[in-house]
């Protein structure tokens, strides 16, 4: 997407084409990589050889790559201050880019120097999977309604495969105890991941390489305690003589009866300790660590690759054949929604592998993670419709974002409701509210008259799954005119305060609300409201 985008930017006569990138010398090496294989004219540059004072930007195209690094920015702002008509691509554009001092008055480094970096004349272009921290900071004052969906292709596995609402997960999920942090789970997970290696490639006739990311702390000290169980088992597969040799071959041997049969398992075992010396192991504390090669963490180059971090693996980096996650990392505070749902590097072209995929994680820690990706995709339906502000949820023990980037003076809080696009209202639309006692087929029987856009689909199968009082958790008010209601916007049908007032009054039991709202001209908009513990941001900087 980005090499085509550049293209097209290019064909259209922008000259200089400048991407920003986290602050990682791995990524940074891994996409410009990609740029240049990609046979893009002109080639792209990192923004080291750019700011040589022998290099000319006066004529020709330029496809510049720079880290958000403030040393980084601020030598490629003085190489381009002259330069006007930029373009600015900002990769991961929630991270780093948002003015985290919004509310003090006060402007963050990175910041203030991509704002200088844009100019009064450059474009900016912010791309990224969680564009809450973006919408609810305000930052450059992007307009959400002019935000583009971007598709991911055929091959790829996101959010729907991982993170099912109403399907079984189609990859192996193994949940941990929430409080027992015991080794032998780890241990347990690394069994697994080697004889799904095994089994791979004794089924396709190949010596493929695979790895494991192991996720569990943001500590330089614990993940070296991490490998010491990965080099205790690959050790002791070594050695035929060690004494655990046959304690580990014979747990190699049931774990691979009960995944591929017992036909399989001894010559799964066998290739495993033919081939345990096939291994390496690759811990990415920072991307500043010279004597990691990075490049064998993201393309495996060992048979059995095992890759050990924790936040430099969070953004960004793509792992091919990635075919085991062990993620016990737990918060003790709210988890962001941002930050965990850029933690899912399982996502990705693994439709080859999927069967074969295995996600380990404590139970509390997946359904929160599964929350925040309901709570995701709810506000992303909403983008998608380009009616109106999204709005973010948030609840208990997930944050929409950082408190410390939401601009709290144009963002509202707790108006508890979600609206969609507008359609044509009929007496009819009452008949079907009123017509049945099965709520779920009467939000699907609307939905038919309404469309999909009015209703999404998304939504009914959300409330389908969170049925806490069973059929009673859906109320379906009558229709009301937003005629009566001064301080509304009746030819937009929308109300700053919101438009349900007391919801809970005459369906106390119920946790999803519906109520279709209509003005003078027969138009109408049908609004959502959960009745939970449910927070919902919304920017209201533009609305009226």
């Amino acid at each position: 997407m980005m090499i085509c985008l550049t293209a097209k930017l290019l064909d259209d006569g922008h000259r200089v084409v400048i991407h920003l990138l986290n602050d990682s010398v791995q990524l940074l090496q891994q996409n410009l990589d990609r740029f240049q294989r990609s046979k893009l004219s002109p080639a792209a540059r990192n923004f080291s050889d750019v700011i040589d004072p022998e290099y000319s930007l006066s004529t020709g195209y330029h496809v510049i790559f720079c880290k958000k690094n403030a040393s980084d920015l601020t030598k490629l702002n003085q190489k381009l201050e002259k330069i006007h008509d930029k373009v600015i691509i900002d990769d991961e554009a929630d991270f780093a880019t948002p003015n985290a001092l919004i509310n003090k008055g006060d402007v963050t480094r990175i910041n203030a120097l991509i704002k200088k970096l844009i100019g009064h004349d450059g474009i900016y272009i912010g791309v990224t999977a969680t564009p809450a921290r973006l919408d609810l900071n305000n930052t450059f004052d992007n307009d959400n309604e002019k935000w583009v969906n971007f598709p991911p292709h055929e091959a790829y596995t996101g959010q729907d495969v991982f993170f099912p609402l109403d399907t079984e997960a189609p990859f192996s999920l193994h949940t941990l105890p929430d409080t027992d942090d015991s080794p032998k789970y780890l241990r347990e997970a690394i069994f697994r991941f080697l004889v799904r290696v095994a089994a791979l490639n004794l089924a396709n006739g190949t010596d493929e390489n695979f790895s494991m990311l192991i996720h569990t702390s943001g500590k330089k000290l614990d993940h070296r305690s991490d490998k010491k169980p990965i080099d205790d088992v690959m050790n002791a597969l070594a050695d035929v003589h060690s004494k655990k040799f046959e304690s580990y071959t014979h747990e190699l041997d049931k774990i691979a009866a009960k995944l591929y049969g017992v036909e399989q398992a001894s010559g799964i075992l066998a290739y495993i300790v033919r081939n345990c010396d096939q291994t390496t192991t690759i811990i990415m504390n920072s991307e500043r660590d010279k004597n990691v090669d990075f490049k064998s963490a993201t393309s495996p180059a060992a048979m059995f690759t095992f890759i050990i971090g924790g936040n430099i693996v969070s953004r960004g980096v793509t792992f091919d054949n990635l075919l085991s996650m062990f993620f016990t990392r737990d918060s003790k505070h709210k988890i962001q929604q941002d930050t965990y749902i850029q933690r899912a590097r399982m996502f990705g072209s693994r439709k080859k592998h999927l069967a074969h995929f295995e996600l380990t994680i404590p139970e509390q820690l997946y359904l929160d993670w599964h929350r925040c990706f309901v709570f995701h995709k709810l506000a992303l339906e909403a983008i998608k419709t380009k009616k109106g502000s999204p709005v973010w949820l948030a609840d208990q023990r997930i944050a929409a974002v950082a408190s410390s980037g939401i601009d709290k003076a144009n963002v509202l809080l707790d108006k508890g409701e979600m609206s969609f696009p507008i359609f044509d209202y009929s007496p009819e639309l009452e008949r079907i509210i009123h017509g049945s006692n099965d709520p779920l087929a009467t939000l699907r029987q609307l939905q038919t008259k309404i469309g999909s856009d009015a209703l999404p689909d998304y939504l009914i199968r959300y409330v389908q799954r969170v049925l806490p009082n069973g059929p009673g958790s859906i109320a379906l008010h009558p229709s009301s005119t937003i005629e009566r209601m001064k301080d509304a916007d009746r030819e937009q049908i929308e109300r700053t305060k919101g438009l349900f007032g007391q919801a809970k009054r005459d369906f106390p039991d119920a946790t999803h609300h519906f109520k279709i709202f209509y003005n003078a001209q027969n138009k109408a908009r049908l609004i959502y409201r959960f009745n939970g513990n449910i927070s919902f941001l919304k920017n209201v900087k533009n609305a009226g």
